[in-house]
């Protein structure tokens, strides 16, 4: 379980969205700068749980489980390489059974188990993403932010950020 403190920039019924300050931790993450705007490489804006009700304005600390959080890198990044290369594995085997060139019947078979690999992804993601496990959490409000006399504002769909960017952590 990794914590972040992070500052309320808007909220909905049930979500909030924060803005954190990129940390130490963020240094060694094998995401580099995905998570940053071009704007601002210090700072990201993410969708998260709101089960304490924090308002706009609030700092707060979020949770983020690294345990889902590797679960959902091997499906986004593993499993389309290992069913490519079992595609490409049973495609040689076909080919050399048959007494064809292997890389002819390699090469659509990888191509195949690919795209299967990309479907099984969009599924599962969206399977995951409904679980709170798979979604960062405000686990408690720091401290208030008693001039924001606007407690919920309008924000984009999910996965949007308030200024329209795209937030690959919140996907």
């Amino acid at each position: 379980m990794d914590t972040e403190e992070g500052i309320v920039t808007a909220v909905t019924a049930t979500t909030a969205w924060v803005t954190i300050t990129q940390s130490d931790a963020c240094k060694s993450c094998s995401a580099g700068h995905s998570c940053t705007s071009p704007q601002n490489n210090q700072e990201t804006t993410l969708e998260a749980a709101n089960p304490v009700h924090a308002a706009v304005g609030d700092r707060i600390l979020l949770n983020v489980n690294t345990t889902s959080l590797l679960k959902a890198s091997f499906l986004i990044y593993i499993l389309p390489l290992l069913c490519m290369l079992a595609g490409a594995g049973i495609g040689h085997g076909i080919g050399l059974a048959a007494g064809l060139n292997p890389s002819w019947t390699a090469l659509p078979l990888a191509v195949t188990f690919f795209g299967a690999a990309l479907l099984i992804m969009r599924a599962k993601g969206a399977q995951l993403a409904r679980l709170d496990d798979y979604q960062p959490k405000i686990l408690k409000v720091l401290t208030h932010d008693t001039s924001s006399a606007q407690n919920r504002v309008d924000t984009p769909h999910s996965g949007q950020q308030p200024g329209g960017q795209r937030c690959p952590v919140a996907s």
